[in-house]
């Protein structure tokens, strides 16, 4: 399998969308649809905060998608990259799509001076989990979140 990966960009607002939509349901999470389209608009707003990569396949077809965001920390003079959003198609999977986006956002972060790439995923998320294991350490880190 040839795997691309690409700036995203307008056009791919729809394939994007689906993408989008078959991440919340694998993280069994609801959201209003107002909230994909503004992300979506964040990732292609050049001044925004959110990027974005896609993966595609030697005909186009988008097979998994990545944001990810900077932001400082107290705890380095760099800036650290928050990989957010991770999701690659159901036949995708297992063919090095995920590992690709990571490492593209690797790259992209690295250009940034950033010091670190880190991101969370589900307890369940066992197929994931094993890639995450392979391309970065685990962290004893626990999060805590209170909804407002």
């Amino acid at each position: 399998m040839s795997i691309d990966i690409r700036a995203l960009e307008a056009a791919d607002r729809d394939e994007w969308l689906l993408l989008w939509e078959a991440y919340l349901d694998f993280y069994k999470a609801t959201l209003p649809a107002e909230t994909g389209l503004q992300t979506w608009e964040r990732i292609l707003d050049l001044d925004g905060d959110i990027n974005g990569f896609k993966a595609v396949d030697e005909h186009g077809t988008m097979l998994g998608m990545v944001t990810y965001l900077y932001h400082a920390t107290t705890w380095s003079d760099s800036p650290r990259c928050y990989l957010h959003d991770l999701y690659t198609v159901a036949e995708a999977r297992g063919k090095g799509v995920g590992r690709t986006l990571i490492q593209a956002v690797y790259e992209a972060a690295e250009e940034e001076g950033a010091d670190q790439v880190y991101w969370l995923t589900q307890e369940f998320n066992y197929p994931g989990r094993a890639l995450y294991d392979k391309v970065a350490d685990k962290t004893d880190f626990i999060k805590y979140a209170k909804k407002l």
